[in-house]
């Protein structure tokens, strides 16, 4: 039951393709990446991190994050009555939003690390910062491509927006800020992993990216309605951009950063050199 729905999910992330919908994934993760004025020149792995992480991270959800998911729900189902589960959702359906946040952040920092091994555990501190967006850009459209193709495939159209107003426009809105907080929380992963706090960086990614998800469960709680979800949602991918943006453009010096590291490979310094061995 488990692998059934698992492979489903898979075969519906490539259902309904629309070159519509495709597009203007592409020109969202574009808006927020140029925010971080990645290298023009002599920086190519990062489209390898991009296409490797997208692909890494489906499986990983259909492979991990979706069988966890489920076996964390019938352990709920089993442990407490449905009158209880609706009552406490926004306590219980914390493990669920936190398999998300674990799993998607971890599968996405994976060419990252590699990175990081190949040019011996030495990165400068920004590169490690735009490796990691690059890496949260390449899930993060390919994500919006899915729900968009979804969505366009209902029947969403322009007009929707001027008949619905606000919740019209939720669809895109959605995606809009999705693909940023992607961006943004791989990236502070990465500037965490050059600075030698990998795992430190990592959960706080992680704790970010749930923290966005749990409006689905205060939702479900009925505690929020869907415009205060998708507003609170879009709150935390700003926050988080804003926080990503400001250790690209300070980072290197910032006196919270630490102290005693090894000479890194820089950005925008000798770029062909990244996965050498830095001089000590």
């Amino acid at each position: 039951m488990i692998l059934q729905q698992s492979l489903e999910f898979f075969v519906n992330w490539f259902s309904n393709p629309s070159f519509a919908a495709m597009g203007l994934a592409i020109l969202l993760g574009v808006f927020w990446y140029v925010m971080y004025l990645p290298p023009l020149r002599g920086y190519g792995f990062l489209f390898a991190i991009m296409a490797i992480s997208a692909i890494l991270t489906l499986f990983a959800m259909v492979l991990i994050q979706m069988p966890l998911f489920a076996l964390t729900g019938q352990l709920l189902v089993s442990a407490f009555p449905p009158e209880a589960l609706m009552k406490w959702i926004y306590i219980l359906g914390i493990p669920q939003i936190l398999l998300s946040g674990f799993v998607q952040e971890g599968a996405k920092l994976i060419p990252v690390v590699y990175i990081w091994q190949r040019a011996d555990r030495f990165l400068d501190p920004k590169v490690g910062l735009i490796a990691g967006a690059a890496a949260g850009l390449g899930f993060g459209v390919f994500e919006a491509m899915w729900a968009l193709n979804q969505a366009f495939a209902g029947g969403w159209t322009w007009a929707a927006v001027e008949t619905g107003g606000f919740l019209g426009l939720a669809p895109v809105w959605e995606r809009f800020y999705a693909v940023a907080g992607h961006i943004a929380f791989s990236a502070i992963a990465g500037y965490g992993l050059s600075r030698e706090r990998g795992w430190l960086y990592y959960l706080i990614a992680a704790g970010l990216h749930s923290l966005m998800n749990y409006t689905v469960v205060l939702l479900q709680a009925q505690l929020i309605s869907i415009t205060t979800l998708e507003v609170l949602a879009a709150l935390v991918a700003v926050g988080a951009t804003v926080w990503a943006l400001v250790l690209r453009h300070t980072g290197e010096s910032a006196p919270w950063a630490g102290h005693g590291y090894r000479k890194r490979l820089h950005l925008g310094k000798e770029p062909s050199e990244y996965a050498k061995k830095p001089s000590k």
